[in-house]
């Protein structure tokens, strides 16, 4: 192999591993239309999208969660409740948001489970807020679930409901208790009227519509109703507000956000979300306040009954012993004896709590319902601590089972420290119950004591003192009491929650956040330019044809010898018919260059020059070139020959009228004289020896020595012989006649000819099969070669007349596009 070889073989392999960027950004130009195609009818979707989306709107406001303490509560307060710190409370609230109770009150309270309705452009649209009516439901009755019910004012009094019912069974939800049953529909059109302010009785719908007076309805205005499920309702709104804290220098303050699409409906939201947040918070706050009043009005209702009783009893004895004085002694030891007794009473009170608390520890599991160890006079710090750490522990356990699964490592760890906090309880319990108990046998021997010296006295006299003793000391328990009540309620009354509302929700317009039109928009752009991007790119590698001049060269050695434009005509005589034509001019280019070839090659002159012309496969033009080429050479005075070689599939006669029932065939196997067998055409200097009947041994016919003393005796006769022979790269005929050629023009049709084709008369042409060939482009057009206005003649073999002489003289009038110039600017960068 020689040096020259290995080059072009070094130069096919490079090439084939290279990128053309350069003509993929040419193909991109080329079909810039449809990227502009794909920009617009993105932009026109993305339009579409804004124009039917709806609006996002979103809202906040802002809630405190602070320790706020009661004014009552004082150094004097003889009743005090341990609420504890704003430590941990943030954490709860923001889990209260998320529990489904919560939700279910505020969707309750607000109804949302009924939607308001009015026909849109697009959609039904919600009307929440500005709806020119409102419908009272009977909660006892059901309502049918997912189903648009028509209201249509017909008057300032009447109404009527209108539906269409597509199946005869539905599904009604009662909102009182909210289970679900299924009913009865009737199938069709329902149209029935109805009275404003009366009740509407339905099986399918009970409730009574008002309208609003300060919204006018005109007649015949029609609206929906729809009723949803209200599981379901509180299912969207369960994760829906958003909490966050307002800032790090106030983490007790709340931010509560909610989005929609009804900025009434989300107003209506958030303030009733932080309103009920806030009497919920109050009411468990409140729990062990109502748990101490309930202990004490039992307590007052025993201690009034004792009082009633002594007073009876001691009106009976008044009556029946007629004793109204005692001596002033005996009185004072008298009210020594109420002193101790009234003690007694009070170490027995606190004995009996701590007995009840004792096994209210001991048997209940559920710790919210103690009172406070105040309220019966126990001032023990650590009892009066340890009872509200487990009260506000079990509270705070109660409001984590809505969200929380009981296997939680949390309730474990609350579980753990109530156990905790209730062992040491029931140590102090105990021990306080000792103290007191040696203080009631302190107590009993002073009022033993003091007996003793009442019995010295009169029988009536003891007794009237002992009856006079027993209802000071229920008068005295009872005074107590009350005002332990009245301070209880008083402090009850006065408790405030610690969620306050700081800043309400509130539509002072804005909030809206999308949808994001301008990022549609810009999404759409760049989807619309990126996508036929992509989708050229894709084309652009697996499309394997030859679209310019820079690809043959780049994947071959072989010279190109001209161009030839794409050129639409009713028969292939362009050149004869057609002299002035810009496919003239490039056949005239490329005799010009042929004459290089033939100047370089040696021989008798006088002989005549043989032109093959081949091809890689049918319909790349072949016969078009080999007919034109001859009529270049005739009308330009060379007596010139066009043998039609292409023995499997002729088609030169057409073009010159002939027949082709006699031909070379014919002449090859000896039935006719090469006289007969030769046409005289209408292009002076012209003959054609057509192929004739198709042969069924071509090759053989090829191969003959005949063959050869034709082509001998014609160089002697003609100065110009034209092959047009079969495709060199389907069958090996042509290579059989490439040792007639002195040239030989292999054909390239653009966007046609594939590049593996290169590839085959590159293999022969290093292995010398054939010699003295150089390629011509046929279909050459401006818009799709990569090489726009690269055409031009340098060296030996590359005349590139159209791309010169055929866009100078013919084309210089015309004015390129933008398009074009970009073309240009890249192609000279």
């Amino acid at each position: 192999m020689t040096q020259y070889e290995y080059d072009d073989q070094d130069h096919m392999e490079s090439g084939g591993m290279t990128f053309d960027f350069r003509g993929y950004l040419f193909k991109v130009l080329n079909l810039w239309k449809l990227v502009l195609l794909c920009i617009g009818t993105a932009l026109v979707i993305a339009y579409l999208i804004n124009v039917r989306k709806q609006n996002i709107y979103k809202l906040d406001s802002l809630i405190t969660v602070e320790n706020d303490q009661n004014p009552f509560f004082t150094a004097n307060t003889s009743i005090s409740f341990n609420w504890g710190g704003v430590s941990g409370k943030v954490g709860k609230v923001i889990t209260s948001l998320q529990t489904r109770t919560h939700n279910e009150m505020v969707v309750d309270s607000l109804q949302f489970y009924i939607d308001y309705l009015k026909e849109g452009k697009y959609r039904k649209l919600d009307i929440y807020g500005n709806s020119p009516f409102y419908i009272e439901i009977d909660k006892g009755q059901g309502q049918l679930l997912n189903h648009n019910l028509g209201i249509r004012f017909i008057n300032d009094t009447q109404f009527e409901i209108f539906t269409e019912f597509e199946n005869d069974a539905g599904t009604v939800q009662y909102y009182g208790d909210k289970h679900t049953d299924r009913v009865s529909l009737p199938v069709g059109s329902f149209n029935k009227t109805f009275t404003i302010g009366k009740p509407v009785v339905l099986p399918f719908a009970h409730f009574t519509l008002f309208t609003r007076p300060e919204q006018a309805i005109s007649e015949n205005s029609e609206f929906f109703i729809k009723f949803s499920n209200f599981d379901q309702v509180v299912n969207t709104y369960k994760n829906a507000v958003d909490t966050s804290p307002f800032s790090k220098e106030s983490p007790s303050v709340l931010r509560l956000s909610l989005s929609g699409h009804n900025k009434a409906k989300i107003v209506a939201y958030l303030n009733a979300t932080s309103a009920i947040l806030s009497r919920t918070e109050l009411e468990r706050k409140n729990l062990y306040a109502t748990n101490t009043i309930k202990f004490i009005d039992s307590s007052l209702a025993s201690v009034n009954n004792s009082l009633k009783d002594v007073s009876d009893e001691m009106n009976t004895f008044r009556k029946q012993n007629k004793v109204f004085d005692v001596d002033a002694e005996m009185t004072e030891v008298s009210a020594r004896l109420r002193e101790y007794e009234m003690a007694k009473e009070i170490d027995q009170t606190k004995l009996n709590y701590l007995n009840a608390l004792d096994d209210y520890l001991r048997t209940k599991t559920d710790y919210i319902n103690i009172a406070a160890p105040s309220s019966v006079g126990i001032e023990e710090p650590n009892i009066q601590q340890s009872v509200s750490k487990i009260t506000a522990l079990a509270i705070e356990r109660q409001s984590l089972e809505y969200t929380m699964k009981e296997s939680s490592d949390l309730f474990k760890d609350l579980d753990r420290r109530i156990n905790a906090e209730k062992r040491v309880l029931l140590e102090t319990i105990d021990a306080t119950k000792s103290t007191i108990r040696l203080q009631l046998k302190s107590i009993q021997r002073q009022v033993a004591s003091l007996e003793s010296k009442l019995s010295n006295l009169p029988e009536d006299q003891q007794q009237y003192l002992k009856i006079q003793r027993k209802l000071d000391i229920s008068q005295e328990s009872y005074n107590v009491y009350l005002a332990k009540r009245g301070e209880a309620a008083i402090v009850k009354a006065a408790n405030i929650s610690d969620i306050t509302s700081i800043d309400e929700a509130k539509d002072i317009g804005g909030g809206l956040i999308g949808p994001n039109k301008s990022l549609n928009y810009m999404m759409a752009l760049m989807v619309g330019f990126f996508l036929p991007m992509l989708m050229i790119f894709i084309i652009y590698l697996l499309d394997n044809t030859i679209h310019g001049s820079d690809e043959v060269e780049r994947l071959s050695r072989i010279p190109i010898l001209g161009l030839i434009g794409k050129y639409k005509y009713h028969n292939n005589l362009v050149v004869f018919e057609k002299p002035k034509s810009a496919v003239a001019e490039s056949f005239r280019s490329i005799r010009s260059s042929l004459q290089f070839i033939f100047k370089k090659q040696e021989g008798d002159e006088k002989l005549g020059k043989t032109i093959m012309v081949t091809s890689s496969v049918s319909g790349e033009g072949k016969t078009f070139t080999s007919i034109n080429m001859a009529t270049v050479y005739a009308l330009s005075g060379k007596k010139t020959i066009l043998l039609g070689l292409d023995l499997r599939k002729p088609k030169i006669f057409d073009d010159f009228e002939i027949t082709n029932d006699l031909g070379i065939v014919n002449y090859l196997i000896g039935e006719h004289t090469l006289q007969e067998v030769t046409s005289h055409t209408n292009v002076a200097n012209l003959d054609v020896i057509p192929s004739g009947p198709v042969p069924p041994n071509p090759s053989e016919l090829l191969m003959s020595d005949v063959l050869t003393d034709l082509i001998a005796q014609l160089r002697q006769e003609y100065d110009m012989i034209i092959l047009d022979t079969p495709p060199l790269g389907l069958v090996t005929d042509a290579l059989q006649l490439t040792q007639f050629a002195d040239a030989t023009m292999f054909m390239v049709r653009l966007d046609y000819t594939k590049k593996g084709m290169l590839s085959l008369i590159n293999a022969k042409y290093r292995m010398g099969e054939v010699k003295n060939i150089s390629f011509v482009l046929n279909f050459y057009k401006h818009k799709t070669n990569h090489n726009y206005g690269y055409g031009y003649g340098y060296g030996y073999g590359y005349g590139y007349g159209y791309g010169v002489y055929g866009n100078a003289y013919h084309e210089s009038d015309k004015k390129k596009g933008i398009v074009g110039r970009v073309k240009r600017f890249i192609q000279q960068i």
